[in-house]
């Protein structure tokens, strides 16, 4: 290379480091006065996310840091990646499952930088959790790397939380339709003598989420019979107040970084429905109070070069109540009946408290020993309390279960061929404590079968694989003997509308994946990727989540054997970084393969599609940036989308008719977004429309999902 083309390529790469806007070529004037211009020098790289989905595991990632400025909440991005569905159980704060080729439920484990989220405390969700502190997520798909110390079946959700290293201010607020309002704030700041950082994070969110029920059962004036008429929903307000603030010191010769963390997070919500919405609540309600202490060390070169360091260590302390002391039973119009059962549970009445501690250790500890070859000792202490105590019912006896959990992995990754391929092989150690005290409802609960502690261990192991071929085309492929045991919400129930079923067994799952990815550089700025993967799961002891209908109550349960086949694929499509169209689809076949009752006789669901989820699934989505709209340094940026949901029976295809089965119809949701930031992102107002077309929606358990709903945001970066 002659050194014109030398200083041609160097002077693109410090066009990457300070780039020039509003240009199409960059002059520069050496000491000799001559003049060199570069037309049009464009000059690409992988962002992180493609890095990450360019793995040997079958991996999704999104980047969040667009979202900052809208009110779209973190479930909402999410569930337009492909190969992943989230059902809410209604608007703001309600709860929700989270499906990843079609493993489901608790399934799908949730990590803040690596580390359990349920470690913030039980309220804290992908769902309240503040997207402006968020940078990326990262979604595995069936196979996990050993450096989570996780026991997910499905998959995992990691968030990795922005680290800019600049100080900085953002604020945001937003308000919206159902009397939504939220507000976010967070900072940084680094003290140029002390070198300590300061990180606050402050978030609230409040709805009324009274949108409009339509063709609800009601009675009539009379009250001699029931009629159907649209009402708006009530007694379904969600308060949530989040604070945190972290203090530490970074690049110090003992520390790459060290943190430690205060949090305190407390949610109100009404309970408006049971697991159906034709079981209506008009006074029971729940809340939950969580602190939480943690700590955080990174070192690079940890006693000899080329090992890294990372450990953390958080407690929690979480406490809930729930509020079910009414004799009622509620209609959608607000009226009601006065009776002899309480709302949520159909029994006495309770002020049920629950007290659920939590201690999380993990500690990663990587070694690269030699050029494209690391190896890596994880380790995840998790123990989880249980303490229940009741000052309404004085026949309830207080209960004290613990659930303790140790996982142990080793990995060994390679890079080999330039990077051409890369291999890694992990193996999992799991060791499951569990020490059951309550005995409330034996016969439904199982609290007979389960007498006092046990210990329990298994070993779970996998590989993953990724050729690149060439820029067009590469191929991986992963596999996991995965061990998922039950969390604390299966085994315990939540105290509301949950009950527990403390005999449960873990899940034990055969993961294969097999993918294509790759990327077509057109010119002039148009680039194609693709990525497909197709997918199978063959599970042992399936568990999955029931509904007990005249009670309204959720029971989790064991199903023998379930084998879950699939395939899901996304198409980009890019232009200048101004023009963005994208579109996945995602198809699971999820069967019941138990043959045989425990009778011996022959099972009717037998190879039957398993009830309750979706199993086809499509989403679409365009965007166009405009520069420079009215303000200097300004951008406008126009989006829509489209999400299109096949039906489903909520029930075994062999139970009734097809004429009388119950099913979720088939779902089409169109949305549109616009944002408008100036300033080069210092200011930013978003207008939102959700459910564009005020489509009849619905979600888990045929539950009724708002309609149409406008939102505005306006958020502040300094």
């Amino acid at each position: 290379m002659n050194i014109r083309n030398r200083l041609i390529v160097a002077l693109a790469l410090l066009g990457l480091c300070f780039p020039v806007y509003g240009q199409d070529s960059l002059s520069v004037k050496g000491t000799l006065g001559d003049t060199l211009t570069l037309q049009n020098a464009t000059v690409t790289a992988r962002s992180r996310e493609q890095k990450l989905r360019e793995g040997a595991f079958a991996v999704g990632a999104l980047n969040i840091r667009l979202q900052a400025s809208t009110l779209q909440s973190l479930t909402q991005a999410i569930d337009k990646t492909a190969g992943i569905r989230i059902r809410e159980e209604g608007g703001v704060g309600s709860d929700f499952d989270l499906s990843i080729n079609g493993m489901s439920g608790n399934s799908i484990r949730y990590f803040l930088d690596g580390m359990p989220l349920d470690a913030k405390g039980t309220g804290m969700t992908l769902a309240n959790l503040p997207v402006n502190i968020i940078d990326r997520v990262e979604i595995y798909k069936g196979v996990i790397p050993a450096s989570f110390g996780s026991d997910a079946l499905g998959g995992a959700v990691n968030i990795i939380t922005s680290s800019r290293a600049r100080n900085y201010l953002d604020f945001s607020y937003g308000m919206g339709s159902f009397h939504t309002h939220k507000a976010d704030f967070n900072a940084q700041y680094t003290g140029k003598k002390t070198g300590l950082v300061f990180k606050p994070v402050i978030s609230a969110s409040y709805s009324k989420n009274d949108y409009l029920m339509r063709g609800v059962k009601v009675r009539n004036e009379e009250r001699t019979a029931f009629v159907i008429k649209d009402l708006p929903r009530f007694h379904d307000d969600y308060l949530s107040l989040f604070g945190q603030l972290e203090a530490g010191v970074q690049d110090r010769s003992w520390a790459d970084a060290f943190f430690v963390s205060a949090l305190v997070s407390k949610i109100d919500k009404d309970i408006q429905t049971g697991a159906t919405q034709d079981h209506v609540i008009g006074m029971a309600e729940r809340h939950t109070l969580s602190y939480s202490a943690s700590a955080r060390y990174e070192k690079t070169d940890f006693l000899t070069e080329g090992m890294q360091l990372l450990a953390s260590l958080s407690h929690t302390w979480d406490h809930s109540v729930t509020v079910d002391t009414i004799y009622r039973m509620y209609y959608w119009d607000g009226s009601y009946m006065e009776g002899g059962k309480s709302e949520i549970r159909g029994r006495g009445k309770t002020l049920r408290h629950y007290r659920r501690p939590m201690t999380v250790a993990r500690t990663n500890l990587n070694y690269r020993f030699a050029e494209g070859h690391n190896v890596a000792l994880n380790y995840l202490l998790n123990r989880s309390g249980n303490q229940q105590t009741d000052t309404f019912d004085t026949d309830f006896e207080p209960t004290d279960d613990v659930l303790f959990k140790h996982i142990i992995g080793l990995s060994y990754d390679q890079s080999l061929l330039n990077g051409r391929l890369n291999n890694a092989f992990f193996v999992k150690d799991y060791v499951n404590h569990l020490k059951i005290g309550q005995n409330e409802l034996s016969t439904i609960t199982g609290s007979g079968q389960v007498n006092g502690s046990s210990t329990k261990n298994y070993v779970g192991y996998g590989a993953g694989s990724r050729y690149l071929l060439f820029e067009e085309l590469a191929v991986k492929g992963s596999y996991e003997h995965s061990i998922r045991l039950p969390i604390s919400r299966e085994l315990l129930g939540n105290g509301s509308t949950i009950y527990a079923n403390v005999a449960l067994k873990p899940e034990i799952s055969e993961n294969f994946n097999l993918g294509l990815f790759g990327t077509f550089d057109l010119g002039g700025g148009h680039t194609i990727s693709y990525e497909t993967n197709g997918f199978v799961r063959l599970v042992d002891n399936y568990i999955r989540a029931t509904v007990y209908e005249t009670e309204g109550m959720m029971q989790y349960v064991n199903e023998s054997a379930v084998h879950i086949k699939g395939v899901d694929g996304e198409i980009r499509y890019d232009w200048a970084g101004k023009l963005h169209v994208a579109a996945n689809a995602s198809f699971d076949d999820s069967r019941d393969m138990r043959k045989y009752t425990s009778s011996g006789d022959l099972s009717v669901t037998y190879k039957n599609r398993t009830p309750n989820r979706p199993w086809l699934y499509c989403n679409a989505e365009a965007s166009y940036t405009f520069s420079n709209v009215g303000l200097r340094d300004s951008r406008l940026r126009l989006t829509a989308d489209y999400q299109y949901v096949h039906w489903f029976y909520l029930t075994w295809a062999a139970f009734g008719s097809a004429s009388s089965k119950s099913k979720v119809p088939t779902q089409h949701l169109t949305n549109a977004s616009l944002l408008y930031s100036w300033r080069g992102g210092r200011y930013n107002v978003s207008l939102e429309c959700t459910n564009l077309l005020n489509s009849l929606a619905f979600d888990n358990y045929k539950m009724q999902k708002p309609g149409r709903a406008f939102f505005l945001k306006f958020r502040l970066f300094l």
